[in-house]
């Protein structure tokens, strides 16, 4: 007993997890000081980078010392907090970029939304784990859409779409790993689907004016608004989805009208939504669609920050140009080289080797996640984790897949790499809650 005891309290800290994680906030912080060498306001960004690194190791250790399941008998508090902190930054908060998502202190600056996406895991995964045993109900799942539904709403209302794209996928990744119905997750899945598509196809029809020459497509174009034609398409939905109810009965084909009424309600809820999608959606937001649809249909305006993101990178070669020897990154050619871009400055002064390391050390991240939910001494823990994993995996995507143009620039940052106080504290404190549940995976803990 002696010695399990000794074993554990060895074992309480995963040295493995915050190695790699010690490893990327190095490289990050290198590369923010080198992308910020020239720009004007460069000692208050590395101050503030500075600064928010022994925060964040402060909150990391503080939760990692606490036993993680007083979240879940606390979760009504945290749950609390979160909607107050997001709706508080609606009227105090300050815009910037055409987005009221902060508070201005003193000192620093507080982006609520960051560690509002911390709470909502925490929160479903009590949810979740309560409802375990009904997980497999469509009323299981309404109710997680209904407890995340308000972040969302205040998150839009910001706006703060880039926080949505985030927070979403994680929530799909909970529901799923706690066993819910797969064909639920499709219908989720599929308006999430629907509400991106709509807004897309619009912008490819404002890209390519010609195509509006087409009856069809300038109604299609028109439905943007709300408006006449907005009733117009819910009826014309409706009507098919009744046609095609009546016609598998005349075909005597065994399908209960539920599955076209529920069809017809996704894709009306998708269209609706995507209209108010597109209608929040800031100047800037609408630019970086279209850079994403067409990067080289305006390279000195609008798809000049990916097209130079490539340049830098491509510019790196294997080795790269060196630390702090970055051309593109340093004389300002990146622009946002120090946030949204940070890979394209790895690329070019530490080369393809540094972005695999980066890649390396992400992926090993992961893994170590996933070590730790399979070893979670309860569910509430397991799905916390899941959670956890499911938002370094996001970040992960889009930041790789935005220089690759898989997918458009969201302004997400890749945590422990990119500048942002509240993002690296939040992170860290993401990190502290896994700690947390590692450090108690046995009931002797």
């Amino acid at each position: 007993m002696v010695f399990q005891r000794a074993n554990l309290k060895k074992s309480r800290m995963d040295w493995a997890l915050l190695a790699a994680i010690v490893a990327v906030l190095i490289i990050g912080t290198i590369a923010i000081s080198s992308s910020v060498f020239f720009m004007p306001h460069q000692s208050k960004i590395i101050k503030t980078q500075i600064m928010a690194i022994p925060i964040g190791f402060t909150v990391l250790f503080a939760i990692w010392s606490l036993n993680y399941q007083v979240f879940q008998d606390q979760w009504k508090l945290v749950y609390t907090i979160m909607l107050l902190a997001l709706i508080g930054v609606l009227f105090f908060g300050v815009v910037e970029r055409g987005a009221r998502s902060w508070y201005r202190l003193p000192l620093f600056s507080v982006q609520p939304s960051e560690f509002a996406r911390i709470g909502v895991i925490l929160a479903l995964a009590n949810y979740l784990d309560k409802r375990f045993g009904r997980i497999k109900e469509l009323s299981t799942v309404l109710g997680a859409i209904v407890l995340v539904f308000p972040v969302f709403f205040l998150l839009i209302k910001q706006p703060d779409f880039s926080a949505v794209l985030v927070t979403l996928p994680i929530i799909l990744i909970m529901l799923f790993c706690a066993g819910a119905d797969v064909f639920h997750l499709s219908v989720i899945l599929g308006y999430s689907l629907i509400t991106a598509l709509f807004p897309i196809a619009w912008t490819i029809v404002d890209l390519n004016p010609e195509l509006r020459n087409s009856a069809a497509m300038n109604m299609f174009f028109r439905f943007s608004e709300f408006g006449i034609n907005t009733a117009i398409f819910v009826a014309a939905v409706s009507g098919t989805a009744y046609f095609l109810w009546v016609l598998s009965r005349k075909l005597y084909a065994k399908i209960s009208g539920v599955y076209f009424a529920g069809a017809a309600l996704v894709i009306i809820l998708g269209f609706l939504s995507g209209i108010m999608v597109k209608s929040q959606m800031k100047e800037y937001q609408q630019k970086r669609l279209e850079v994403f649809l067409s990067p080289d249909a305006d390279p000195k305006g609008a798809g000049y920050n990916l097209i130079q993101a490539k340049v830098a990178m491509g510019s790196g070669g294997f080795f790269g140009k060196g630390i702090f020897s970055g051309t593109q990154s340093r004389l300002g050619f990146v622009p946002e080289r120090h946030t949204d871009f940070i890979l394209a400055v790895i690329g070019e002064e530490m080369g393809f080797w540094g972005t695999m390391i980066v890649m390396v050390l992400y992926i090993f991240i992961m893994r170590r996640l996933i070590f730790i939910a399979h070893i979670a001494r309860d569910r509430f823990g397991y799905l916390t984790i899941c959670g956890i994993f499911g938002m370094f995996m996001i970040y992960f995507l889009v930041n790789f897949g935005m220089l690759l143009g898989l997918s458009p620039v969201a302004g997400v940052p890749l945590p422990l790499l990119s500048y942002g106080g509240s993002n690296l504290v939040a992170t860290l404190t993401a990190v502290g809650v896994a700690q947390s549940v590692y450090a108690r995976r046995y009931a002797l803990a």
